[in-house]
């Protein structure tokens, strides 16, 4: 019989935000909608992690840093199952699950070219909502188009 370590240890961050729960397809989507990509501060991440609730699962740890509403929706938009745990002295200080909104304002970008945001220094508003087939969808408040998920631009 082999004792072989079959867990990954990364280390603890001090301070900080761990997302939990990302689907494994939007965990790239996650880093870069929150300029993770582009950011000073130490992140790890792993995909296609084993998880006992969903299969499979994402993470993304990133030190020094804590999530402003709008950038909670934005992780709600692309991935309803996540859960923000912040971290302060080691500790688990908060954790809540993230909830898709009912509105978002000034994070995702409406698609009608001709819409008044995309033509003036207009703020986008949307309202959330989901169809009869249950998919997430935005509707502007100005245009009245819809805007369906794998269509969703961010500011």
């Amino acid at each position: 019989m082999s004792d072989k370590r079959k867990e990954l240890i990364v280390s603890a961050i001090s301070n900080g935000t761990v997302i939990d729960h990302i689907p494994t397809e939007t965990v790239f989507q996650v880093i870069k909608i929150l300029g993770l990509d582009k950011t000073k501060n130490q992140v790890y991440f792993g995909t296609n992690l084993e998880s006992k609730k969903f299969g499979s699962k994402g993470i993304i740890k990133i030190s020094g840093k804590y999530f402003e509403h709008e950038e909670i929706n934005k992780i709600a938009l692309v991935a309803p199952s996540a859960t923000l745990i912040e971290i302060r002295d080691y500790e688990v200080s908060k954790k809540s699950t993230v909830h898709i909104p009912e509105k978002v304002d000034k994070i995702v970008k409406c698609f009608n070219p001709n819409c008044i945001t995309n033509k003036e220094d207009v703020s986008t508003r949307f309202d959330v909502f989901y169809d009869d087939n249950n998919n997430l969808k935005l509707a502007c408040h100005y245009c009245e188009k819809n805007t369906s998920k794998e269509n969703i631009v961010f500011i």
